[in-house]
């Protein structure tokens, strides 16, 4: 019984909660700003250069799987081809 009565006393209620929310708002909205003072923007030129090399880097991607899916498919097809020739 004790136990449980130092919990409810630990534990806030809604009332405290609530009187608590603008404080705890004011700090996160703090913080925020602190670590948005610490990112790093990348200038035009690196978009530009980083975004070639990912439109580069599908078109290859997608050429390499092109080249395996016919592969594999005409495999499958000499196979099922096999099979049901006899």
């Amino acid at each position: 019984m004790a136990k449980t009565i130092a919990v409810a006393e630990q534990t806030p209620n809604g009332m405290q909660s609530l009187k608590t929310m603008p404080e705890r708002l004011s700090t996160f909205l703090k913080e925020v700003r602190s670590e948005m003072r610490k990112v790093w923007w990348p200038g035009w030129p690196e978009v530009q250069s980083t975004t070639v090399v990912v439109i580069i880097t599908v078109f290859i991607f997608a050429g390499y799987f092109w080249l395996v899916d016919n592969i594999i498919g005409r495999a499958i097809e000499a196979l099922l081809h096999a099979l049901t020739a006899r």
